[in-house]
């Protein structure tokens, strides 16, 4: 098998173990309470066959001594209706779905895609609320549980982005003002409570006895209180009401869009990465298979050839391209040859004008990054190389199209920073298993650290022990736990993926700027 193969296969087995929630004697306790699990409800909540990408599934696997499989919530976009949704359900099987401090990190993502996209968010609750040996994480800090709330209010005040709670299990203390600051409130009987504290700390603050139906229950919460407004029979029965509650609202459809079928089907990009990651390959081979048709047109394909800038379409939707060439560009009469993947002072003033032009345009971009930095060196220096990469820097941080990234396998450096990296809020980006992000790769940074003396037998130990952390760290799967990535996807799904992801983006014609945008745009 190849790299890229063998790294598909390692995540599909660690995919469906982490799916597998808190295991199989937890998710028998949940049914046995006449509850479906997290996983069973989004299936059941969403259009039967339609799209689901998971956000955040890889979220804190390799923490907790394996304790916290996906940080104890389900996050992710799917349909309703024939229209984008986000989905956030709490994973009772694990840890009775409290919040572990990934798990803020996760509902905060969640909330994000909803506002950036101008997209309903449905809350399934059945959570025991902070999971307290860890509170220091959850309570407090500007990104704490309390950000959910603000987004909460910032969805509801300003951007009317449609919020659905179901609380479907407990709902405790603080965790409480997340349906409390939706739209519409859904309790199921018998299996749902919701309140500030629960019996036993009602006892302990007031001395009163009273059970949870009583104290707030789906009964108690829809007919004394009012604080919900629909009631369900079971979980299924309310599902089936927040169906028809989401495809009511209103909604204009995009235009039926299709396309054409790629040039290459999924299964033969599992081919279109060398064994090694630092040999070169023709990254036209994986536009073939993402673009319909393969058909890409080029912008300036002589000037900076190393940074490919073009025109395509997925599904039918157009899209702007920016891709990394990888193989050994050769140079111009009396000039050198340019490494692959290094972005030169040509290439970046060429991708800084395109994404500009892009940008006036109004049409998507898609960065395809395979990338190792900016060019170094003398030469690179005198030709302005800083002032250029800056450029490149800015025409994408400030570009107020959709922006969407997959990561083919490198990503390092300031490169991976111009190329859309995370912190510059793109609309969604996904990895390959093969994708290493990181400053540098571990023989850099072992030469960067030891120069010469790294062949000393003296330090033979220490430059071991550093190439084998760059290598763990380097790990596309390190990234996704971490929440550096929305999703690793597969080469078989990676077009169905992105068509998704551009379909999603294109609910909302405003700036996509920043976590949420409160202007119109310009």
């Amino acid at each position: 098998m190849s790299r890229l193969q063998t790294l598909t296969a390692e995540y599909r087995e660690l995919k469906s173990r982490i799916e597998q929630g808190g295991g199989p004697d937890r998710v028998a306790r949940q049914h046995d309470q006449g509850k479906l699990t997290a996983r069973e409800r989004v299936t059941a909540l969403l259009d039967p066959a339609g799209p689901w990408l998971e956000v955040g599934l890889l979220v804190a696997f390799d923490q907790y001594d394996g304790q916290a499989p996906a940080a104890g919530v389900v996050t992710g976009l799917g349909r309703i209706a024939g229209r984008p949704v986000v989905v956030v359900a709490n994973d009772a099987t694990v840890k009775a779905g409290s919040w572990w401090p990934e798990t803020i990190k996760k509902i905060l993502r969640a909330q994000e895609i909803a506002m950036r996209q101008r997209i309903p968010i449905i809350y399934l609750v059945d959570s025991a609320g902070v999971n307290l040996p860890y509170q220091g994480g959850v309570f407090p800090g500007q990104y704490g549980a309390a950000r959910i709330f603000y987004y909460n209010s910032i969805m509801r005040h300003y951007l009317r982005v449609p919020q659905i709670s179901a609380v479907m299990g407990p709902c405790i203390a603080g965790g409480a003002y997340l349906p409390a600051l939706s739209d519409v409130i859904f309790m199921v009987e018998g299996t749902s409570f919701m309140g500030l504290g629960g019996p036993n700390l009602v006892k302990g603050a007031t001395g009163q006895t009273v059970d949870a139906e009583t104290l707030g229950g789906a009964g108690t919460h829809t007919t004394v209180s009012a604080v919900a407004h629909y009631r369900a029979r079971n979980d299924r029965d309310c599902l089936d009401h927040i169906r028809d509650y989401v495809s009511r609202l209103p909604h204009t459809p995009a235009a039926e869009s299709k396309g054409v079928p790629p040039k290459r089907n999924g299964a033969a990009l599992a081919d279109a990465l060398p064994a090694d990651h630092r040999m070169s390959y023709d990254t036209h081979a994986v536009l073939d298979g993402i673009l319909d048709a393969g058909a890409f047109d080029p912008f300036q394909p002589d000037v900076g050839p190393e940074m490919l800038c073009g025109h395509g379409r997925i599904a039918g939707r157009p899209v702007a391209v920016l891709a990394n060439a990888r193989q050994l560009i050769k140079g111009k009469k009396g000039e050198a040859p340019k490494i692959g993947g290094i972005i030169y002072t040509a290439s970046a003033e060429k991708a800084a004008y395109f994404i500009e032009n892009a940008n006036r345009e109004r049409i998507p971009l898609l960065f395809v990054q395979d990338v190792s930095g900016f060019m170094v060196g003398t030469e690179a220096e005198h030709s302005g190389i800083i002032r250029a990469g800056a450029r490149f820097v800015e025409a994408m941080a400030t570009a107020t199209v959709p922006k969407v990234v997959l990561t083919l396998n490198h990503a390092s450096g300031a490169g991976y920073y111009a190329m859309a990296g995370q912190g510059f809020d793109p609309d969604f980006i996904v990895s390959w298993p093969t994708g290493r992000m990181g400053v540098m790769e571990g023989e850099s940074a072992v030469q960067a650290v030891f120069g010469a003396a790294a062949a000393k037998p003296e330090n033979a130990g220490a430059v071991d022990a550093m190439r084998a952390d760059y290598e763990h760290q380097l790990d596309a799967k390190y990234a996704a736990a971490r929440g550096y990535v929305d999703a690793i996807v597969t080469p078989e799904e990676t077009r169905d993926v992105l068509a998704f992801l551009l379909e999603t983006a294109a609910e909302f014609p405003g700036p996509h700027l920043g976590a949420f945008s409160l202007g119109t745009a310009p």
